[in-house]
């Protein structure tokens, strides 16, 4: 059974930095993509950052120089390394992979950015 479990989340200031990991369970996970998505209040999921199994990453453009995705292998853990954040960063953030056809997703991780 497939199990992506986000971590590290609360509330930072303007400014601040938040480490959020997503440690998975029942996956190959060396050979699978992972991805890091946010949904604020009252808006759609959108795509934040990605790491390909060979360590490629890609990011919003909104976070771009701002955010790091890495991966451990050797822990089944994904980070999302957050810097400079600001007050529309505010948004749960969830983990997601792609195995085949079905997609799965953390409960996700409340990240909130006081202004």
């Amino acid at each position: 059974q497939v199990q992506l479990v986000e971590s590290g989340g609360g509330l930072v200031q303007t400014g601040g930095s938040l480490r959020l990991s997503c440690a998975s369970s029942g996956i190959m996970f060396s050979i699978n993509n992972i991805h890091w998505y946010r949904q604020a209040p009252g808006k759609q999921r959108e795509l934040v950052a990605a790491i390909t199994s060979g360590g490629i990453t890609n990011y919003a453009d909104s976070v771009k120089g701002r955010f790091i995705i890495s991966r451990e292998n050797a822990k089944n853990t994904v980070y999302l390394q957050m810097n400079s954040m600001k007050p529309e960063d505010t948004a749960v953030y969830y983990c997601n992979v792609d195995i085949g056809s079905r997609s799965y997703w953390g409960q996700g991780t409340q990240v909130t950015v006081s202004s």
